[in-house]
């Protein structure tokens, strides 16, 4: 998902002095809270879990458990290494529970936010939240503006008593997995993922609008936001947004992958085969819900078919050495089978069409493209919808593997 006005590169990385030794973190339920800059809170749920001799976190957005594997303690120190997304927090453990900074690590600066967990804690926003005056459950129309931009996206949420759980989704992605309740006359949804950091609050008008929406969104971004319901609300056909200049059918690369060899469109591996060229970065989120679905489902299904798959990696940095680390660490939490290429060039805006000038424009991050046999483009597609979005993200899927097999079907 893009919205220029996100920052969406997160992760956790635990730290303090190294006092007198300390128990571990204790097992069982915790609530967290990272505090931006306008001193609003992000609050997510976690579980602390011992398995074998190591403890591992879960963190908690709606039906997912993002596990976080790779935790030590120090003394009152404890380090967890986000999986994904580059970034830590550095938190001392005391009686009360953790607190101290989270770190967002970007290509040429960092950026810390305040942050505590308490354990024992089950609740997201309120411990109760009370006999709820509305039902918000179902498809809205909402918009987004901040300053001159503004970004109409489809909400899709369940309500059960109070708790409220769904996403938002836009033409480039969806917000994954987000969770709050209704209280009396307000909304509240927030995720943590490591990727996203947000939190959306509004008024609660009647059971069709909401007003004075506030969507936070890392340390600094606030915007505002109003939604109607909309049971026929829906975005653009993903397929019609990203297209090629006159006069092409083709496009054509020479990138180095994580070991620094070159790969061509035009080698000899993807001759006669559908390719599908993935444009993502390591620091998007929804990139990472493509990724999975590729390499746990689709790839396993159609590689032995006769199809390829390409990543090409957008970092934040032109530094290919920090590149390949993070890009490192994505082939590992996913154990990517193809090959992730670094491209050198950013998100930034027109630096994608650069590295394809085939390209005449480029919505954001995710895209894919997807190649026939002849080396022809077939179609592009713009954003991912994904397991956060729920029938969405089934239709993509089903969508999508017909193409892939008519495309194999053609000679």
């Amino acid at each position: 998902m893009y919205r220029k006005f996100l920052c969406p590169i997160f992760s956790l990385f635990l730290f303090a002095g190294l006092a007198n030794a300390q128990s571990h973190l204790q097992p069982g339920i915790w609530r967290g809270e990272l505090t931006t800059k306008s001193g609003n809170a992000i609050p997510f749920v976690f579980d602390v879990r011992s398995i074998g001799t190591k403890q591992q976190i879960f963190i908690h957005n709606a039906s997912e458990r993002y596990r976080v594997s790779d935790v030590l303690q120090l003394g009152d120190s404890v380090f967890i290494r986000m999986p994904l997304f580059n970034s830590e927090f550095k938190l001392k453990l005391d009686a009360e529970g953790l607190k101290g900074f989270w770190i967002k690590h970007y290509g040429d600066n960092d950026v810390e936010m305040d942050f505590h967990a308490e354990p024992g804690k089950n609740w997201r926003f309120f411990s109760d939240a009370g006999t709820p005056k509305y039902k918000l459950g179902g498809r809205w129309r909402a918009i987004f503006t901040e300053g001159n931009h503004a970004d109409t996206t489809v909400g899709e949420f369940t309500q059960v008593g109070s708790k409220v759980t769904g996403t938002f989704l836009t033409t480039t992605g969806d917000d994954r997995f987000l969770e709050g309740c209704v209280k009396g006359n307000k909304l509240y949804l927030s995720t943590f993922d490591g990727g996203h950091a947000f939190t959306f609050t509004a008024d609660i008008t009647d059971n069709n609008t909401l007003t004075n929406g506030l969507y936070y969104a890392g340390y600094t971004s606030v915007s505002q936001w109003t939604a109607g319901r909309d049971a026929k609300a829906e975005l653009p056909d993903a397929y019609s947004l990203t297209k090629l200049k006159p006069g092409y059918k083709k496009i054509a690369f020479n990138f180095p992958d994580i070991n620094g060899k070159k790969v061509l469109l035009n080698d000899a591996r993807f001759k006669n085969k559908v390719v599908i060229i993935q444009m993502m970065g390591s620091w998007c989120p929804n990139c990472m819900d493509e990724t999975n679905y590729l390499v746990n489902n689709y790839y396993n299904k159609y590689h032995a078919k006769g199809v390829e798959i390409i990543g090409l990696a957008y970092e934040r940095t032109t530094d290919l050495a920090k590149s390949k680390v993070t890009l490192q660490q994505m082939k590992n939490r996913f154990n990517v089978p193809y090959p992730l290429l670094i491209t050198g060039y950013t998100p930034a805006a027109g630096e994608p069409v650069k590295s394809l000038p085939q390209l005449a424009n480029y919505m954001g991050f995710p895209t894919t493209i997807i190649i026939d046999k002849h080396g022809n483009v077939s179609k592009i597609h713009t954003g991912f919808s994904g397991p956060g979005t729920g029938r969405y993200y089934t239709e993509f899927i089903a969508e999508f593997e017909k193409l892939t097999d008519n495309l194999l079907a053609e000679k």
